[in-house]
């Protein structure tokens, strides 16, 4: 059975990165010129700072050099986080993203925007914006209707503690 070279980086990468508290998103390796690039992204349900990204970044490198996994020729390193308008397509990534907006493409076709408020073993529960001043409505998205999720970045939202200060 022959593996790809993505495939041999991640069983090779993984424990490395697991180590750091983190979890191995996504490998990719992209040939500009002659060089390659490989584009390691992590992340965890804390986030992943500066220091835990370089942290991560020195310990693949060292692990990196020692093996010939990514052959003869040059190659840059990459690490790097999901970034703001990840995609979602594993159950963590759902409950990374909780009380965030997020576009959904469905099953049957159908786009929803909505803001996920709670995950659970079979989907998630949103809340769809309401239009022209109707209020919000609740829904229950089974994950085998979520054909595609990404999140939204949101420009004008208001944080709960400047709701609850406006308020008082």
């Amino acid at each position: 059975m022959s593996t790809t070279q993505s495939e041999r980086l991640r069983e090779l990468l993984e424990p490395l990165v697991s180590s750091q508290g983190l979890d191995l998103e996504e490998i990719e390796v992209d040939s500009v010129g002659r060089k390659r690039v490989l584009r390691v992204v992590v992340d965890s349900d804390t986030g992943a700072d500066l220091d835990r990204i370089a942290d991560v970044s020195r310990a693949l490198s060292a692990k990196l050099d020692e093996t010939d996994a990514m052959g003869e020729g040059e190659y840059t390193l990459e690490v790097g986080t999901p970034g703001a308008e990840r995609e979602l397509k594993e159950h963590r990534h759902y409950v990374r993203a909780v009380d965030r907006l997020v576009k959904f493409q469905l099953a049957e076709d159908d786009e929803l925007v909505a803001r996920i408020l709670q995950v659970d073993d079979d989907g998630i529960d949103v809340e769809v914006p309401g239009v022209k001043g109707r209020k919000p409505t609740a829904r229950h998205l089974a994950f085998t209707d979520i054909a595609k999720a990404r999140v939204q970045v949101e420009f004008n939202r208001k944080n709960n503690n400047e709701e609850n200060a406006e308020e008082a």
